[in-house]
């Protein structure tokens, strides 16, 4: 949870007109989620190592999946030389086509790509013990929104926050 550290305004020399002085922005200060949390019991200790567990499988499942539609993509590629025999006997139209197709091939490699390694980066966190937790707020985020969302690092409150701040400062770039 990150708290805002009170606005402070510096002194100011007595040869200086008061309306130099300046004004310090708050500053967010994150507090560890881990910090001030009061013994666990036997009971709590053995619910949170099920739910990591779950968490766990269900990350890794999800980071198969990708891995396997990853290792389908590359077995659907083309040879290099099956590729130029073909690029060969092909008009300019058809040249076109096969360029935009492998382009979608590339970008559909990088998403997958980048979701596998959101969730290795999930998987961190979870063997950090911070997996789940909001980053902003601090509260446990929903075993649903997780399901959904494997690679969640904020609870659906905050998420939803940000995307508004998101989309007000893009209104007034716009402006």
């Amino acid at each position: 949870m990150t708290k805002p550290k009170p606005s402070v305004s510096k002194p100011v020399p007595k040869d200086k007109p008061a309306a130099a002085a300046v004004i310090e922005k708050p500053v967010m200060m994150a507090v560890s989620p881990l910090a001030a949390k009061p013994k666990e019991t036997a009971k709590e200790r053995e619910a949170r190592e099920r739910r990591r567990e779950a968490l766990q499988q269900m990350l890794m499942g999800k980071r198969q999946e990708i891995l396997k539609e990853i290792e389908g993509s590359l077995g659907q590629s083309l040879t290099e030389d099956q590729q130029r025999r073909l690029e060969s006997a092909r008009d300019v139209g058809d040249q076109a086509l096969m360029d935009l197709d492998r382009e979608l091939g590339i970008s559909l490699m990088e998403m997958r790509n980048r979701r596998r390694q959101a969730i290795d980066e999930a998987l961190t966190r979870l063997n950090e013990g911070t997996y789940g937790i909001c980053a902003e707020c601090g509260v446990e985020i929903s075993e649903r929104r997780l399901e959904a969302v494997p690679f969640a690092k904020l609870c659906v409150e905050c998420q939803a926050r940000e995307e508004l701040l998101e989309k007000i400062e893009k209104e007034e770039e716009r402006d």
